[in-house]
């Protein structure tokens, strides 16, 4: 007789277990949730546009290393779309590019063959730049729609939109740099300014990184509604914050990479750690101490921001702040309390972090190749993406 009893119990039980994993998945999806979330394919949608952006990254590495980025002197939303279909076609598109300083100071030997090859890396990496532009607005609009973006992700995707349009402003000005009259009067050497070019790839990282992060977001929004965690784990702050820290330095890191490259600043110095004679290189503040060479001497930050010698300086040196600060949380992360997620993710970016070094230690060795140097860009973009990680498993779980 008592066992009988226990059998209703029983039976009550499981079907109230049930029933609250079934209201717990209709509030995880429901229209009207009492804390809003995005729906998970706006986290899938936000990441798909991240692995573009990152491949736009990679091929707008390569386009400069193969200095093809000045092939293509106009800037034609629509009609730029269409590259020559005939010899006709390709005969003006040449002789278009032999008005501009490339040609005149550079190229003037080049064949029309040759100009094709240089004329499609810029090409595909305009094409790509409106492709990102499209899957990125025409989607956000149907989710949008559908109701699937919080008024926070609506809000957010409505700058990145922005982010992305001025992002293209940013890659023609950074062109235009490069087809100024005055390379060809002062015999400079024909290349894009390395202010517009660290504008154009620092937007780059922050588009990237904004669509990740939320991408990471949402979906970790969404895994929490299902699976409510029973105890809130809070990391180390101090860990957060040296995470942040280390974020910011390589983004800072990879700024001064694109002075680097703007300024052919790695085609010298071909050693490490030395720079001549010395870890400091002798002409550190050539441009900034009069000389017979230079009577007009410009100010010592100048110097700092202009000089190839002090630009590749400065990048040796932020790079190996980073590295230090990187392996310096790696040691931390062995000493303190941390998730699986987070401890992975550290051990993850440490490995990132030697290769990202040894990267570019051979790039500047050979002489930047190009296959050296691109991965090199991409390791960077790469390390971002783990104190992204990093960050985003170190956030505080919402109450």
């Amino acid at each position: 007789m008592h066992s009988n009893t226990r059998i209703p119990f029983v039976l009550q039980f499981i079907r109230s277990i049930q029933n609250g994993m079934f209201s717990l998945h209709q509030k995880a999806y429901s229209t009207e949730p009492e804390t809003p979330i995005s729906r998970p394919v706006v986290a899938y949608w936000y990441l798909f546009c991240a692995a573009l952006v990152f491949g736009i990254v990679i091929l707008g590495g390569v386009t400069r290393l193969t200095e093809s980025g000045l092939s293509i002197v106009e800037w034609n939303v629509i009609k730029g779309m269409k590259p020559p279909l005939n010899e006709h076609e390709w005969e003006l598109e040449f002789e278009k590019y032999k008005l501009f300083p490339e040609y005149q100071l550079l190229n003037h030997n080049i064949t029309i063959d040759e100009f094709k090859r240089i004329f499609y890396f810029e090409w595909a990496h305009r094409m790509l730049g409106r492709f990102i532009g499209l899957s990125f607005v025409l989607p956000g609009l149907y989710l949008a729609k559908k109701g699937y973006l919080t008024k926070s992700i609506k809000s957010r995707s409505l700058v990145v939109a922005t982010m992305i349009g001025i992002q293209g402003l940013f890659g023609w000005y950074m062109v235009k740099s490069g087809l100024s009259d005055d390379i060809v009067k002062n015999k400079d050497v024909p290349r894009v300014n390395h202010f517009w070019l660290s504008l154009h790839l620092g937007s780059a990282f922050v588009i990237y990184s904004t669509m990740l992060f939320t991408g990471l977001q949402i979906l970790k929004e969404n895994r929490l509604r299902l699976n409510p965690p029973k105890n809130a784990f809070i990391s180390n702050p101090r860990f957060k914050i040296a995470a942040h820290i280390i974020a910011t330095l390589i983004f800072v890191t990879a700024i001064s990479g694109a002075w680097v490259a703007g300024l052919d600043a790695g085609l010298i110095y071909n050693e490490f750690p030395y720079m001549g004679t010395g870890l400091v290189p002798s002409d550190m503040w050539a441009y900034s101490t009069e000389s017979k060479q230079n009577p007009e001497p410009m100010s010592a930050f100048q110097n700092l921001i202009r000089n190839p010698s002090a630009v590749q300086f400065s990048h040796r040196l932020l790079a190996m702040t980073t590295f230090t600060a990187i392996t310096g949380l790696w040691i931390f992360s062995r000493k303190t309390r941390l998730s699986r997620t987070s401890k992975l993710v550290t051990n993850l970016m440490m490995g990132v972090a030697l290769c990202q070094v040894t990267l570019g230690i051979s790039t500047l060795i050979y002489l930047v190749p190009v296959p050296l140097a691109a991965a090199h860009q991409g390791g960077s973009l790469t390390l971002l993406s783990m104190a992204i990680w990093l960050m985003h498993t170190l956030k505080r779980l919402p109450k």
